[in-house]
C-alpha cells in the first residue's frame, strides 16, 4: 500500500516514530507551499497579461445584434412639444392655465401662474410607418422608417448635472462609470489601433457635468474615454518628430515598456492603463492620421453630412468621424450636441423657438446623413443609434417664450443595431406633461442598450466597496416594443 500524507483530521494521532515517516510527512508540507507558490505565480501572470491587454475583444454572453454605439447627445434638453411628440391641445389652451386633470409637477423655475405655451412647429407624417415629426427635422425625418421613437422617457432629476449623470450613468451623482466605460469593460474592443471609446465635446465649451459623466468611474482606469478635440485635429501629436522613424519609435517604446514591467505591480491599473496608453498612442500614428483625415472623404459624402458649409459643417464632420470610428471597430462613440451653458445648449429657458431653429439646424442633416451612410455601408444593422437629452421640455412658459427642465415625460429614439424601426413606443398625456402609457425610465433604456450587445443588467457587473455594482443600479426593463 502507497504512503499518503494523514488528513486534517489524522495529523496528530502518532508521532512520527522512523526517518522515512519524517520524510514523507515533510514533502506533504512542502509540496503544499511548493504548490501555493506555483498557483500565486500563476494569479500574478494572469493579472499581468490582463494588465498588458485589458481591452481584448470578448465574445458577449448573449446573442448580440450590434457590436458598436453612436450616442448622439443633445445636451440640454430638447423639447418633446418641439420634435418628435405633437400636441395639438396643447396650441388650444396655449396662453390658459394647465387645466387641473393633469395633476402637479416640480419645476426649478416655472412659476404658479405660469401658462401653457403652444408650438410654433408643424408636424407631418414620413415614410411607410407614417410617423409624425417636427419641421426641425426635415432630413431626420426622411429616416423615419428606421427610427423607433420612444416617447414616454423618464429621469429623476431636474438639474442638468444631476440629469446627465444618471442619462450617462444611471446615478444622480458623480463617481459611476458611464454607458461607454462599461460596454468597453463588458466586451473589450476590436480595434487595437484606436481608442475603444471615444468622446467628441461640443466647441462651445463643458457641459455642468463635466468630463465626469463620461467616465469610467470606479471601474479600472484602462475604460476612460478618449476625449477628441474639437475642429480639424481632434487628436494632437499624431506625426513623428522630424528625423525619428517608426521602427525607432517602437525600440523607444518597447524599451519603456520593459523598464515599467519589470517594477509594476500587476494589480495596479492605474500604471497598466497608462502603459496601454503609450503602446496605443505610438500604434494610432500609423492609423489614426487616415481615420482622421476627412480630405479623403468623397464629396458626395461630405455633402451628405453637410461638411463644408454651415451651419452643419461641424456637427457634420463630427458625425462622419463616428462612421469612420465605428467603422475602424470602435466600441462606444458619443457625439455632443451643445456646450458650455444656457442658450448654447437645447436649454431654451428665454426663447424656445430661437434655440430650437438654430440647434436643429446644426444637426439635423448630419444626423440624416450618419443614418444614410451607415444603411448603405452595411454598417446600421451592426451599430446602435441613440439621440437624446438628459430631459425635455416644460408644456408651460418660461419667460413668455422659453421652457422650463422637464423629466416626468420626454421623447429619445434608437436606431439600427437591431432595433425595430417605424415605430413609436409609449405616450404623454394631451400636453406633453406626463408620462402615461408605457413609461420607460434611463435605467431601461440602459439595459435595452445592453442587450442589444448581448450584455446582461445582472451579470456585467464590478465589486465596488463591497458590493457587485451594475450599470442599471436598480432593476432595468428591456423595451420589448422596440426590439
Amino acid at each position: 500500500m502507497s504512503p499518503s500524507c494523514p488528513g486534517p483530521g489524522h495529523a496528530h494521532e502518532r508521532p512520527t516514530r522512523t526517518r522515512r515517516e519524517f520524510i514523507r510527512d515533510s514533502a506533504c508540507g512542502f509540496g503544499g507551499l511548493a504548490l501555493a507558490a506555483m498557483l500565486h505565480a500563476q494569479g500574478l501572470r494572469a493579472a499581468s497579461a490582463a494588465s498588458a491587454n485589458p481591452l481584448a475583444p470578448k465574445l458577449p454572453p448573449l446573442p448580440a445584434k450590434a457590436k458598436s454605439v453612436i450616442f448622439l447627445f443633445m445636451a440640454g434638453g430638447p423639447s418633446q412639444m418641439e420634435t418628435f411628440d405633437p400636441k395639438p391641445l396643447l396650441n388650444e389652451l396655449s396662453g390658459q392655465s394647465r387645466p387641473k386633470e393633469f395633476g402637479e409637477v416640480k419645476y426649478q423655475f416655472i412659476k404658479p401662474t405660469a401658462k401653457l405655451l403652444g408650438t410654433k412647429r408643424t408636424f407631418k407624417k414620413y415614410g411607410q410607418s407614417g410617423i409624425e415629426v417636427s419641421d426641425l427635422f426635415p432630413h431626420v425625418a426622411t429616416c423615419v422608417d428606421d427610427l423607433a421613437i420612444i416617447r414616454s422617457c423618464q429621469g429623476n432629476s431636474v438639474v442638468h448635472s444631476a440629469a446627465q449623470y444618471e442619462l450617462f450613468s444611471g446615478r444622480v451623482v458623480p463617481g459611476a462609470p458611464s454607458m461607454g466605460s462599461w460596454i468597453t469593460y463588458g466586451l473589450g474592443a476590436e480595434t487595437d489601433s484606436l481608442p475603444s471609446y471615444v468622446v467628441m465635446p461640443d466647441p462651445d465649451g463643458a457641459l455642468p457635468a463635466g468630463q465626469p459623466m463620461y467616465a469610467q468611474g470606479f471601474l479600472p482606469a484602462v475604460y476612460q474615454p478618449t476625449m477628441f478635440r474639437p475642429g480639424k485635429k481632434p487628436v494632437l501629436n499624431l506625426e513623428l518628430p522630424p528625423g525619428v522613424s517608426p521602427t525607432e519609435r517602437r525600440r523607444t517604446l518597447d524599451l519603456i515598456q520593459g523598464l515599467n514591467a519589470s517594477s509594476a505591480d500587476p494589480l495596479d491599473d492605474e500604471f497598466a492603463a497608462r502603459m496601454n496608453a503609450y503602446d496605443l498612442a505610438f500604434r494610432m500614428q500609423t492609423e489614426a492620421p487616415e481615420v482622421l483625415d476627412l480630405s479623403r472623404e468623397p464629396q458626395e459624402t461630405l455633402d451628405l453630412y453637410g461638411v463644408g458649409v454651415e451651419p452643419t459643417n461641424d456637427y457634420g464632420r463630427r458625425c462622419l468621424l463616428a462612421r469612420k470610428l465605428v467603422e475602424k471597430g470602435v466600441r462606444f462613440v458619443t457625439v455632443v450636441s451643445g456646450g458650455g451653458s444656457g442658450n448654447l445648449t437645447w436649454d431654451a429657458h428665454g426663447d424656445i423657438e430661437e434655440n430650437h431653429l438654430r440647434m436643429a439646424s446644426e444637426v439635423d442633416k448630419p444626423i440624416a446623413g450618419l443614418i444614410a451612410d451607415l444603411k448603405r455601408r452595411g454598417l446600421l444593422d451592426s451599430t446602435l443609434l441613440i439621440w437624446g437629452g438628459e430631459f425635455g421640455r416644460s408644456p408651460e412658459a418660461e419667460a413668455g417664450k422659453g421652457r422650463d427642465h422637464h423629466n416626468y415625460g420626454f421623447s429619445m429614439w434608437m436606431a439600427g443595431g437591431g432595433i425595430k424601426g417605424g415605430c413609436v413606443v409609449g405616450a404623454t398625456d394631451a400636453i406633453g406633461l406626463k408620462a402615461v402609457e408605457k413609461p420607460y425610465h434611463f435605467r431601461d433604456i440602459h439595459t435595452t442598450i445592453l442587450h442589444q450587445l448581448g450584455l446582461d443588467q445582472h451579470t456585467l457587473t464590478y465589486p465596488h466597496l463591497g458590493r457587485n455594482e451594475r450599470l442599471t443600479f436598480v432593476e432595468g426593463r428591456v423595451i420589448r416594443e422596440i426590439v
